[in-house]
């Protein structure tokens, strides 16, 4: 009895994995460059909701005509102390759920990685990407949260 068998060829085995070897080639550095665009975006985006926050407690401090130590601007972004500088799992921008205080409504949990925020110091903030932490600081007399303009990543996070 002759029984047919099928199966692939050896010249059709790598010609399929010299196509995929191609295409791998030519995805990956598209997929790590699209991750970097998005921490991006995240960090551009977390800056406008901190501003936009402050903003809004210093609206809500005047028209309470509640001024706070250095004016109507919040004196602190957040109740984290000396022991919780540079710790994962703080609650960064936010005191408690319900806080009519708050800078953020939720909020952002720190985290040491790429796309992550820290609090280093007293109103002293990091993001990193691609393995480069961007310095934040907040100034409680004016109210500005922002980097040293030409550090990196600074330019590309406050456009």
């Amino acid at each position: 009895m002759n029984q047919n068998k099928s199966a692939f060829t050896m010249i059709e085995l790598v010609f399929v994995i010299v196509v995929l070897g191609i295409l791998s080639a030519v995805a990956i550095p598209r997929f790590a460059a699209t991750r970097g665009d998005a921490q991006m975006t995240k960090g551009r985006t977390d800056i406008a909701a901190i501003r936009s926050g402050i903003a809004l407690q210093r609206s809500k401090n005047m028209l309470e005509s509640n001024p706070q130590a250095n004016g109507f601007f919040p004196d602190n972004l957040d109740n984290i102390g000396a022991a919780g500088y540079g710790q994962e799992n703080q609650r960064l921008f936010n005191i408690a759920d319900g806080d009519t205080t708050n800078i953020l409504e939720y909020p952002i949990f720190s985290v040491n990685r790429d796309g992550g925020w820290l609090k280093t110091a007293a109103n002293t903030y990091t993001f990193s990407i691609g393995g480069v932490p961007t310095t934040f600081t907040y100034t409680n007399t004016n109210g500005i949260f922002n980097c040293v303009a030409g550090a990196a990543n600074c330019d590309a996070l406050t456009r």
